[in-house]
C-alpha cells in the first residue's frame, strides 16, 4: 500500500504511527498546508470514530488484562500463573506488530469494507469469546482471535484517511486522528473501565466487544470504500522485502538495540500493574484527586487502579508531545534517542526508589516523556543509516522493535516478576535490573554508532 499524502515514514508497513506523526508536523516540509475540519469528506469522520473505539476498547483491556488474569478467582479473576500470562502477552503482541505486513497488501485486493468487516467481526468476538472463557487455553485462543482482528484493522484506518485527504488537509487529518488514538486510550480507561469493572472483570471484555462490534454497523451504513492504489505489492513482493532488510545485519543489529527500550515499555503492561496492585498504596494519590473532585461533587471516592496506568501515558502524550517534538524539532537524532532513553531508563529506576504512591506517578511520567522524545527520533536515524534507494524499504521494516520488545518483554517481565517479586519479595531489584537494560541499550546504541552504523552525510558520531 502507498500513501501518497504523507512521508512514507509516517504510514510505513501500512500502520500508522501517531508519535511519528508528531514529529512530521513539528518539522518544517514544504508539501505541508493548513486544511480546515470542513475539507473532510464523512468518510474521514467515519475513520476516526472507528479508531476511536477500536483503540478505546484495546487499551481499556490491555490496561487491565494482566491483571484479570493472575487474579484470584476468589476476587474476580482467573488465577493464572504471571509466567503463564506471560507467555500470552509474548505471543498476542508480536502479532500486532506483523499482521499488518499481510493484511494491508490483502485489503487493498479485496477492499478496505470487506477487511474492516473481517476486522471488527474478529475483535468482537475474540473479546467476547474472553469474557466467557475460564480456562487457559480457550483465554489464550480468544485473545489470538482479538489480536487478529487488530492486526487487520491497524492499517486500514490509516490508509482510508491517506485516501480522502489531499496535500492542503493532511496535516490536519492525521493530526485528528492522532488524537483520536489517545484520547481512547484516555477515556475507556479512565472512566469505562472502572465502572464496568464494579459489575465484574469480565464485563471489560463485553464492553470492548460492544465498542468494536458497534462499529459493524458503522461499517456497514456508513462507510465507503476508499479509491483503490494503481498498484500494490503482492505477498512473494512483501516477503523478498524482509528477506532483504533481514540480509543486513548491521540494521538489524540496530533494531535489536533500540528494543531493549521497548522492553521496558510493555512492562507497564504487566509487572507494573502487578507492582502496583501487591505493593503499591496509592491513598495519598487518592486524597488529593478526591480533594480536587470535592469542589464540583459531594463525598466522591475516586481510586487509583491498574488502569489508571495507561491514562497517565495516554495523558502525558495528550498534553505534552506537541512541546517536546517542538523541543527536540532540530536536535540530531541519536543523542536525542539516547536522551529519551535516558529519561525513560530514569523513570522505571524511580520505582526501585520508593513505594509511595507520588513516586510511582512521577516515575510513569518521566518514562512517558522518555518515551515520546525517544521514539521519533528513533525513525529519523533509520532514514538517515539506510541506503538511499532503499529508505522506505528499511523504514517499514522499522516496526521489528516492537516485536522483539513485546516478544521478550512479556515472558522476561513474568520470569523476573515471579523470582525478584513474589519469591525473593525484593521489588526493587526488578527495576534495577530493567533499568540496567536500559542502560545496555544506550550503551549499544553509542557503540554501533561509533564502529558500525553507515557513514553518510547527516548520520552524527558523538
Amino acid at each position: 500500500m502507498f500513501f501518497s499524502q504523507i512521508p512514507f515514514y509516517i504510514c510505513a508497513q501500512n500502520s500508522f504511527n501517531p508519535l511519528l506523526y508528531i514529529h512530521y508536523i513539528m518539522s518544517e516540509t514544504p508539501e505541508k498546508k493548513k486544511g480546515t475540519f470542513k475539507s473532510f469528506p464523512r468518510n474521514f469522520w467515519t475513520a476516526i470514530l472507528m479508531e476511536f473505539f477500536e483503540r478505546g476498547s484495546y487499551y481499556g483491556v490491555m490496561s487491565v488484562l494482566s491483571v484479570y488474569l493472575v487474579l484470584s478467582t476468589v476476587d474476580g479473576g482467573l488465577g493464572f500463573s504471571k509466567s503463564s500470562v506471560g507467555v500470552i502477552k509474548s505471543t498476542i503482541t508480536p502479532l500486532l506488530y506483523l499482521l499488518p505486513i499481510l493484511s494491508g497488501g490483502l485489503a487493498d485486493r479485496f477492499g478496505y469494507r470487506r477487511t474492516l468487516f473481517f476486522a471488527f467481526g474478529m475483535l468482537s468476538l475474540g473479546y467476547f469469546l474472553t469474557s466467557l472463557a475460564t480456562s487457559y487455553t480457550l483465554v489464550f485462543l480468544s485473545l489470538i482471535v482479538m489480536a487478529i482482528g487488530a492486526g487487520f484493522f491497524k492499517p486500514i484506518i490509516s490508509g482510508t484517511i491517506a485516501r480522502v485527504t489531499n496535500e492542503s488537509n493532511s496535516g490536519l487529518g492525521f493530526g485528528i486522528f492522532y488524537w483520536s488514538i489517545n484520547l481512547g486510550a484516555f477515556i475507556f480507561p479512565l472512566f469505562l473501565v472502572p465502572y464496568v469493572k464494579s459489575f465484574g472483570w469480565s464485563y471489560i471484555f463485553v464492553m470492548a466487544a460492544i465498542g468494536t462490534g458497534s462499529m459493524l454497523l458503522l461499517n456497514l451504513l456508513v462507510y465507503k470504500e476508499p479509491p483503490r492504489p494503481d498498484s500494490s505489492k503482492s505477498l512473494s513482493e512483501t516477503l523478498k522485502g524482509i528477506v532483504l532488510v533481514l540480509k543486513d545485519y548491521r540494521f538489524v543489529l540496530m533494531i535489536v538495540i533500540y528494543s531493549g527500550f521497548w522492553i521496558l515499555y510493555f512492562q507497564m503492561f504487566d509487572t507494573v500493574l502487578w507492582y502496583l496492585k501487591e505493593y503499591m498504596d496509592m491513598t495519598p494519590v487518592n486524597n488529593a484527586v478526591n480533594s480536587f473532585l470535592g469542589i464540583f461533587v459531594d463525598q466522591p471516592h475516586w481510586e487509583f487502579d491498574a488502569e489508571h496506568v495507561t491514562v497517565i501515558n495516554a495523558g502525558a502524550i495528550i498534553i505534552l508531545q506537541l512541546l517536546v517534538s517542538a523541543i527536540v524539532r532540530k536536535t540530531a537524532a541519536l543523542p536525542t534517542m539516547i536522551v529519551g532513553i535516558t529519561m525513560g531508563t530514569i523513570g522505571m529506576a524511580i520505582l526501585a526508589i520508593s513505594t509511595y504512591s507520588w513516586v510511582f506517578v512521577l516515575g510513569i511520567l518521566i518514562f512517558s516523556i522518555g518515551e515520546m522524545t525517544a521514539h521519533p527520533k528513533f525513525i529519523s536515524y533509520v532514514g538517515l543509516i539506510a541506503p538511499p534507494d532503499k529508505k522506505a524499504l528499511y523504514l517499514g521494516y522499522s516496526f521489528l522493535y516492537g516485536v522483539i520488545g513485546s516478544g521478550i518483554g512479556g515472558i522476561l517481565g513474568a520470569t523476573l516478576y515471579v523470582h525478584f517479586v513474589d519469591n525473593l519479595h525484593k521489588p526493587s531489584l526488578l527495576w534495577i535490573i530493567f533499568s540496567l537494560i536500559g542502560v545496555a541499550t544506550i550503551i549499544g546504541l553509542l557503540l554501533y554508532n561509533r564502529f558500525l552504523a553507515p557513514k553518510r552525510p547527516g548520520s552524527e558520531v558523538l
